[in-house]
């Protein structure tokens, strides 16, 4: 699943990063993404097999220009909803490491089938 969130992020032409994974040599990049699993849980088991997982993920987005910060997490919702996610908050304030970047971030949830 964190594959799938990635190729679909990446449809915004920015770099796409674990939470975190920035070396701390690395420059920010003017913008990008950053995502984190937050849990992997069992929906509904049926003899003892999973029938669906929901993987929950908080997604960010960090900008050197404060607006792109808000349109792109926004941007980031509608096409995550429109791939079948669910998008538990509309969005937060996420803080960062550099006093350059803004970012804001949410909580989505996907429920995968695992019986197909």
């Amino acid at each position: 699943m964190v594959d799938k969130l990635i190729e679909l992020l990446e449809t915004f032409e920015y770099p796409v990063i674990r939470q975190g994974s920035l070396g701390p040599e690395e420059a920010y990049p003017d913008t990008f993404f950053t995502f984190w699993n937050a849990d992997d849980s069992e929906h509904s088991a049926y003899d003892n097999d999973t029938a669906i997982a929901g993987w929950n993920f908080t997604v960010n987005c960090y900008s050197t220009d404060p607006d792109k910060t808000y349109s792109l997490i926004d941007d980031a919702r509608a096409l995550l909803k429109s791939a079948g996610w669910i998008v538990l908050t509309r969005g937060y304030d996420a803080p960062s490491d550099e006093i350059t970047h803004t970012g804001r971030g949410m909580v989505v949830v996907y429920l995968e089938n695992t019986t197909d």
